[in-house]
């Protein structure tokens, strides 16, 4: 027993850390967000190697196109880091076990750090032992 409630510590740890990571990582296309909105609302301000200056300017929906796809993985990536971090908490204090397994299956697609933290978390969860310290939430 005393070793399913260390597991199930080590796992909200990582959690954690890997939601933070995540998060954090997940902000770098913020940089295509900004080269984005630059593209659409100074594009004037591009440097050009010809004489015809409006003839090199990019077009409008190049910006656009950065600002959408950027943001779409920076949602993406903030959406799967908080998911990560809730499930740590739910790890801590027993409960939600199919959301932690929702989620567990989910980080995988993070090679290779959510890979490992899923298949460990999966294991970890599938045990009966530690299916009954979620069936009775009040052990610490």
């Amino acid at each position: 027993m005393n070793q399913d409630l260390e597991h199930l510590r080590l796992l909200s740890i990582f959690h954690y850390i890997a939601g933070g990571i995540m998060a954090f990582f997940a902000s770098i296309p913020l940089i295509h967000v900004a080269l984005g909105i630059f593209l659409m609302l100074a594009p004037h301000l591009f440097p050009s190697h010809s004489p015809n200056h409006s003839e090199n300017l990019p077009p409008a929906f190049f910006g656009l196109f950065f600002v959408i796809f950027g943001g779409l993985i920076v949602l993406c990536g903030w959406t799967l880091a908080a998911l990560t971090i809730l499930a740590g908490r739910n790890l801590a204090r027993h409960t939600r076990p199919t959301f932690c397994l929702v989620v567990a299956g989910l980080i995988c697609i993070w090679i290779p750090f959510g890979t490992v933290l899923g298949v460990f978390t999966i294991i970890v969860l599938n045990r009966t032992t530690v299916k009954s310290l979620f069936d009775n939430p009040s052990t610490p």
